[in-house]
């Protein structure tokens, strides 16, 4: 494989010296490049190196000339979801901490040059949202009159990050139907908030960042297809090296994943990973100690950004196409919005049956009883004497109207 050669950088000195022979203050030069006017002073003092897209258009500002065509037209492989600049503040000029005692300190990342990476593997960043994102290797189309749908552009950007990004969730798992899901709910969330991702600085970095997310979640555990692990690559050199990210911690590894395989710059690290500078830094150094501790032959970056390209590029992960995507979000969306508008019929079923069998006045409670004191014992009828039982046969003989009404006889 070929490999692209890095931008020629002047120094610091040289860097003022070409803005000042071009009569550019250093907030033309923020405005053009797309950075504040700190960094161009941090630039120019040697605190910190511009890398990536940054530094090509620095480049080209102050000494006028121009990329290949090789350059600009490079697709990615691995790294192919790193499409434009994240959404983030601007460079931050915090300051370094104390280096810890490894072998490489954090300032050290931070200003190291930008190594030399192989084409299929670091991409040529575009800028957010252009009609020439295509599908990976494949040279950009001419522009169109008109402008592109929401169909178009969705498909255009899922053809363009979707392989390259099921490999990095692949790295960051180690699970090849996490990662196809992971990559399939992330699409089909930015097709659900197109417009919002539409106008993304970065909407490859909007879909990236949630893909990881739900890669990362660990509520995966529970589900009973992901209690077993998935065979293992085939090589062992492979299988050593996923043994030793999937040991790291979830965000220890997020962070290699994103600098060392991806490719952004150590500040966009912090960004996506929600986190400063320097302890971006730090994750990034404990990372590259466990797993040079593991593998001594990975302990150079270069050689790490190689092995972990390799390993993703063996996998044979293929996104569903982009229709599938679009219509299992739709239809995802329709089962939602059914169940919601059930779960809210039933609730006003319930409200409605309670207030109708709700009482609507107080009634008391009945006084509990109690025990009256001092009333004699009821006594049961004796049996009935003679007289008695005569004079009950008589009113029995008697008719039912009683007996005869007496009338006076004269006498």
């Amino acid at each position: 494989m070929t490999r692209t050669p890095a931008t020629p950088l002047p120094s610091p000195k040289e860097r003022r010296r070409l803005r000042e022979a071009k009569s550019l203050s250093q907030d033309d030069v923020a405005a053009a490049v797309g950075v504040t006017r700190a960094t161009v002073r941090s630039w120019e003092n040697g605190r910190t190196t511009p890398r990536g897209h940054k530094r090509d258009a620095y480049v080209r500002l102050l000494t006028g000339t121009e990329m290949t065509a090789h350059q600009e037209n490079s697709a990615p492989a691995l790294v192919g979801a790193a499409t434009g600049p994240v959404q983030a503040s601007p460079d931050r000029a915090e300051p370094a901490p104390e280096p810890p005692p490894e072998t490489q300190s954090t300032s050290e990342i931070a200003h190291e040059p930008e190594p030399e990476r192989d084409p299929e593997l670091r991409p040529a960043r575009r800028p957010a949202l252009q009609p020439a994102l295509q599908p990976e290797l494949q040279p950009p189309l001419e522009p169109l009159s008109a402008p592109l749908t929401p169909d178009q552009a969705f498909d255009a950007l899922y053809a363009f990050c979707a392989p390259a990004l099921a490999r990095q969730t692949y790295l960051l798992t180690g699970r090849r139907e996490l990662a196809r899901e992971s990559v399939e709910r992330a699409f089909q969330l930015a097709w659900h908030r197109w417009p919002e991702v539409a106008l993304d600085r970065d909407p490859a970095g909007w879909v990236r960042a949630t893909a990881y997310e739900f890669a990362l979640s660990p509520w995966h555990r529970l589900r009973p297809r992901h209690r077993n692990p998935e065979p293992p690559p085939t090589a062992p050199a492979d299988r050593a090296l996923l043994d030793v990210l999937l040991t790291l911690p979830p965000v220890y590894r997020r962070t290699l994943l994103l600098y060392d395989g991806v490719g952004l710059d150590l500040p966009e690290t912090a960004a996506e990973t929600e986190a400063s500078t320097p302890a971006a830094a730090n994750r990034l150094l404990r990372a590259r100690e466990a797993v040079a501790a593991r593998l001594p032959e990975l302990a150079v970056p270069e050689e790490l950004h190689r092995r972990l390209a390799q390993v993703a590029s063996t996998q044979r992960l293929r996104p569903a196409r982009p229709t599938m995507v679009r219509w299992g979000g739709e239809q995802r969306a329709r089962h939602w919005t059914s169940a919601a508008i059930a779960f809210t019929v039933v609730l006003i079923g319930v409200t409605t049956l309670t207030l109708r069998t709700a009482p609507d006045h107080y009634e008391p409670p009945l006084a509990p009883g109690a025990t009256v004191q001092g009333v004699p014992p009821r006594v049961a009828p004796g049996p009935l004497s003679a007289e008695e039982l005569a004079l009950r046969a008589k009113l029995k003989s008697e008719t039912v109207s009683g007996p005869e009404r007496l009338v006076p006889e004269p006498g």
